[in-house]
């Protein structure tokens, strides 16, 4: 079983590796909503350093949006799912590692990226160090909730923008938790405890309703 698990994950890796614009696009898309704002709102250094946090969590999340759709979408249209599903192995399994495969191509590059964001922006070193943890806890439960969307609208017209508007709003108690972090100073490991939990949960909930909505939606 562990072997199969990680032919699925590596398989995944491949084929992002094959496809790195799509990859590259995401992360582009990241640096470019990031650096957006100190054009709009002004050069400040005081101002871009309260919004910081806020800038850097919200550009994540879009991020992370715009690679939902590559999650299921290749698989649906080549039948690979199908034979997913025919597997005699438990289909929420195989979900989780293709769920670590697309953090680890989509998810883990914006947590490495937001150091280099967060100085452009004038945080802190420790403001940063903060930033990055919490994006390397909130980024994975972005991906497991968004699992979950990209598997109810795998295969319909205009998957990704249904699949964004049913993510959003779970998405949204990581987006607080993650940017409090920053701003909370000594209670940050509060705010981390939360976003542990909430990775617990999806951890223990996203695979098995994604393997779910993906029988529900290929019947």
């Amino acid at each position: 079983m562990g072997s199969l698990l990680l032919r699925v994950m590596l398989r995944d890796l491949a084929l992002a590796w094959r496809q790195r614009a799509d990859v590259l696009s995401t992360l582009i898309f990241y640096v470019m909503v990031v650096s957006l704002f100190p054009l709009g709102i002004g050069p400040e250094p005081a101002t871009l350093r309260v919004i910081a946090p806020g800038v850097l969590w919200v550009a994540a999340l879009l991020a992370a949006m715009l690679s939902l759709s590559r999650l299921f979408a290749a698989d649906h249209a080549d039948g690979t799912l199908e034979q997913l599903l025919l597997s005699p192995h438990p289909l929420t399994l195989l979900v989780l590692a293709k769920i670590t495969a697309h953090w680890i191509a989509s998810g883990l590059p914006l947590v490495l990226m937001a150091p280099l964001l967060g100085v452009q922006l004038g945080m802190q070193a420790a403001d940063i160090g903060v930033m990055a943890l919490s994006l390397a806890l909130g980024t994975p439960v972005l991906s497991l909730i968004g699992a979950v969307g990209a598997a109810l609208t795998v295969g319909l017209r205009g998957a990704a923008v249904l699949a964004s508007l049913l993510v959003i709003p779970l998405c949204i108690p990581v987006l607080i938790f993650g940017a409090g972090a920053v701003d909370a100073d000594a209670g940050a490991a509060a705010y981390f405890s939360l976003l542990g939990a909430l990775l617990v949960l999806a951890l223990a909930g996203a695979p098995l309703a994604a393997a779910a909505a993906l029988r529900i939606s290929l019947d």
